[in-house]
């Protein structure tokens, strides 16, 4: 009968009480238990891991010295390293264990990895076993009795969202505002049972449009503005909004858009400044301008010069203002001030909306998932104000480095997207500062927010910034749980998602692991293969967010009639369904979702096809455009938030359910 080697808090507890008893005693006690367990034998280990949680696998793996336990296991070379084995496990989860207590060995384990494949078996455990810290396993039974649980653990309660853009609200105004279209969008989301409302990146959009490149990771959209707002507070006229009027209501022409929103807001600021008006309800601006100063000054400049300068990006302006800390101790132009003031009041004015938008989702028990690119853009306050923190040459602002993503199955060339990558040493220095004050500004916008390329924080693509397609990067480490742990003391009950999609190295998953953070779902991803997709619903993780589709998904119905045969034969066979109703079957199929959290994108729930897509990567123009109109959402409410809301209670989703 094989020996099972056990742990357990009492006995850790009553080996911790022995003070008198060396780490040297202890390791030698172990040596003696080994021998009572009885020699290795061959094709398989003396003790067994069988009995042991991964993570206490982990500790056991990392801690005991080679002397006294590894030198007891014989790899079975049908189980080494095939990634079912126990074994595998117990190694996969000693990087797991060193992350969750902030130790840098990135690096080192992708290397261990790498040769322990290309090598034979007793080079490889040669290899394994030099890796491992010669430490006693006296101090690892102590750890294993205060083992932590992973940093965030909040998402407990099922609960249901859905994923629509603010740009995408109806009006009059060119492009959705903060008015009372979003009293609609809120009520409906009341009526149907739905908790969470989901956005894309609220930024200022630059060249493209896209809330993914954006003028500042801290600043606010300024087209999100309500204006008839600021006609009210006569600070505007009815005869001002005239040209924002005569704007397409079906969609965002930001062309147009930027030759009559820019004017009429700047118009409004000339008034605030220079006659008198009624009183605002957004607070004090300058006690806003003193609260945001960090980030509001040097993104406030920064607009101004880009005025200044249009249409040149920074790193092309005059030596003088190059940078932040330059343009700050040159003497500028005195409409440059006061633009810089203008865009600060501009904010101000997106801040104080914003703030009444989350206080109506308050008291309707709505709450907000915001979304952060984990790269800024290359032209950005943040890389112009914080060049040390950027891969980037000090002197001509150009990149060294920048991101994208490798070759795969989809593109030969991998995605070259340009972003300046972060010098991870430089924040680390100072604990994270900015990402912490990024994160603090994000939270004041929404309630729980998604993080885009969450698995950069493990490795990252780095591309030489002379290269023309990504095919010459190579992996490097990134912060890992470190990061997290600097984000867990500075707000420990802050609500996060990893953007976790496409294919993950075992590293990106053991920090999402020890993270605790949800991952994501795509049930367009999962259809057209085998049963073992991980996004088959039958695959899915309770700490995870289920969606039909993201924002860079055609509509559920679009996808499934531009598919293949194979494909939309897997989804009607799966869910038993004719395929006439593929966009409600998947709503349904998200609802049924062992995942905790479901979001719904609002083409579906409208049962919108192609035309409603809001972007597609890899296509420059005709993105982030698209709006639903006020009589469809009214169709929407009237004839299918019961229906929502008795799926919700149906799948344990809604508050009526849980009550």
């Amino acid at each position: 009968m094989r020996q099972r080697f056990k742990f357990s808090p009492e006995g850790n507890r009553a080996i911790a009480g022995k003070k008198s008893q060396t780490k040297v005693d202890g390791v030698a006690k172990i040596s003696r238990n080994r021998a009572r367990f009885g020699a290795h034998r061959s094709g398989h280990c003396a003790f067994s891991l069988r009995n042991i949680p991964r993570h206490h696998s982990a500790c056991f793996a990392e801690n005991c010295a080679p002397s006294s336990i590894l030198s007891a296991i014989d790899f079975k070379p049908s189980l080494w390293p095939c990634g079912g084995s126990r074994m595998n496990a117990a190694f996969n989860g000693v990087n797991a264990f060193r992350r969750r207590f902030s130790v840098e060995i990135a690096t080192e384990r992708r290397c261990i990895r790498r040769n322990v494949q290309e090598l034979d078996q007793p080079a490889g455990q040669s290899l394994l076993m030099s890796a491992i810290s010669n430490k006693s396993l006296l101090r690892t039974i102590n750890i294993m009795s205060n083992i932590s649980s992973p940093l965030f653990s909040w998402l407990k309660c099922r609960s249901v969202g859905v994923l629509m853009h603010p740009t995408s609200l109806p009006g009059a105004q060119g492009i959705g505002v903060l008015n009372s279209a979003v009293d609609d969008w809120l009520e409906l989301l009341a009526a149907a049972g739905i908790r969470y409302w989901q956005v894309c990146p609220l930024g200022p959009t630059g060249y493209g449009d896209s809330p993914y490149q954006c003028f500042s990771a801290f600043a606010g959209n300024p087209y999100l503005i309500d204006l008839n707002a600021l006609v009210r507070a006569e600070l505007l006229s009815d005869a001002d909004l005239a040209p924002l009027t005569a704007l397409p209501r079906d969609h965002v022409d930001f062309g147009w858009l930027y030759v009559t929103k820019w004017p009429a807001l700047f118009r409004a600021y000339t008034n605030f400044k220079t006659k008198p008006s009624q009183p605002l309800p957004y607070g004090d601006f300058e006690r806003f301008r003193a609260e945001q100063r960090d980030w509001l000054e040097p993104f406030g400049l920064f607009q101004a010069l880009k005025d200044h300068h249009h249409p040149k990006p920074w790193w092309e302006w005059p030596d003088s203002v190059r940078f932040f800390k330059k343009a700050q101790s040159s003497r500028l132009p005195d409409s440059v001030y006061e633009r810089a003031e203008a865009h600060a009041f501009f904010q101000y004015l997106f801040f104080g909306q914003w703030r009444e938008v989350r206080q109506k989702a308050q008291r309707l028990g709505i709450e907000i998932i915001g979304d952060a690119p984990i790269f800024v853009a290359r032209d950005s306050a943040d890389v112009w104000s914080n060049p040390e923190l950027f891969q980037i040459d000090r002197t001509s602002g150009q990149p060294v480095f920048v991101a994208g993503v490798p070759p795969d199955y989809f593109s030969a060339d991998g995605q070259l997207w340009g972003n300046p990558l972060y010098a991870w040493e430089s924040h680390a220095l100072d604990g994270y500062r900015w990402w912490l004050s990024r994160l603090r500004t994000n939270f004041q916008v929404c309630d729980v927010l998604r993080i885009d390329h969450f698995r950069a924080f493990d490795t990252y693509w780095s591309i030489p910034a002379i290269a023309k397609t990504a095919k010459t990067g190579s992996w490097k480490p990134g912060p890992g749980t470190a990061f997290f742990q600097a984000i867990k003391e500075a707000m420990p009950d802050a609500r996060l998602i990893a953007e976790d999609l496409g294919e993950l190295m075992p590293s990106v998953v053991d920090l999402r692991e020890a993270t605790g953070l949800p991952g994501m779902a795509i049930l367009q991803f999962a259809f057209g293969g085998d049963a073992q997709n991980a996004y088959l619903p039958h695959n899915q993780r309770a700490n995870s967010v289920v969606y039909p589709g993201t924002h860079d998904n055609d509509a559920t119905l679009g996808w499934y009639h531009s598919t293949d045969e194979k494909t939309r034969d897997h989804v009607r066979r799966y869910f038993r369904v004719s395929g006439a109703e593929a966009g409600w079957d998947f709503i349904r199929a998200s609802y049924a979702s062992v995942a905790n959290l479901a979001v719904i994108p609002l083409q579906d729930l409208l049962s919108l096809g192609a035309e409603a897509r809001f972007n597609t990567p890899g296509v420059a123009a005709g993105n982030w455009q698209w709006r639903y109109q006020t009589a469809q959402l009214s169709a929407l409410r009237s004839q299918s938030a019961d229906y929502l809301m008795e799926l919700g209670v149906l799948y344990g989703r809604t508050s009526e359910a849980k009550s």
